[in-house]
């Protein structure tokens, strides 16, 4: 059963993890159980990517892809956004560290609302929201993970060939957790949860139960 949050602390949850593990789903499978706004940190920096990439601007540049932060918005059900350039894009400027502190606020206000919140993405435990009585980290193989991206984008009738996936996915690894502004990690306290064997279902009742236990230990 849900836990009830009308006479208790606002209740942050903090879900990271590295590229197609299975954190969005299992963020907002979270949201619902607790009755919490979720936020997908990654679509604000996709947002960006998608502004720059629409402008042709060069995401070698961290001047370019600053001035991509201005009036940023997020139409999720924008198809560009979870496309391959997209996401090559938010990559590799979600290294810099002016793009970084530019979408820093948003994001902590967002963890910041009266019952609490939701966010995944790579950096939520250990910049954001630090603090969050509730920390997971998600991850798979990056042959599983590479598998996942595959089915996802086949679904969206984009092209995608599982060679150059694991690839994509290797390389975003290497670039997430080797940048020098908030390296991809798990954070201190946070509970690792590995999917690579598990289905979504099973996922998402490990990660409640998780998330539970780290509840139940911080009253």
């Amino acid at each position: 059963m849900s836990k009830d949050l009308s006479d208790n602390r606002p209740i942050v949850i903090a879900v990271d993890g590295p590229a197609a593990s299975g954190k969005g789903t299992i963020a907002r499978a979270l949201a619902a159980h607790f009755g919490l706004p979720h936020m997908d940190t990654g679509l604000l920096y996709r947002a960006v990517a998608l502004n720059l990439w629409r402008w042709g601007g060069d995401p070698s540049s961290e001047f370019e892809a600053l001035r991509a932060c201005s009036a940023v918005g997020v139409d999720p059900d924008d198809p560009e956004l979870r496309s391959e350039a997209v996401s090559k894009y938010a990559s590799a400027i979600s290294a810099y560290p002016s793009v970084r502190a530019a979408l820093l606020e948003r994001q902590q206000e967002f963890a910041g609302q009266p019952k609490g919140a939701v966010l995944d993405g790579r950096d939520i435990g250990t910049v954001i929201a630090p603090d969050a009585p509730v920390k997971l980290f998600v991850t798979a193989s990056a042959e599983v993970r590479a598998q996942r991206r595959v089915r996802e984008l086949l679904a969206r009738g984009m092209p995608a060939h599982l060679e150059d996936v694991l690839l994509d996915i290797h390389a975003r690894d290497d670039r997430d957790s080797s940048r020098k502004t908030a390296p991809l990690r798990q954070a201190d306290g946070a509970l690792l949860l590995d999917t690579t064997d598990l289905d979504v279902d099973q996922s998402i009742a490990k990660a409640i139960n998780l998330a539970e236990e780290q509840l139940a230990r911080a009253e």
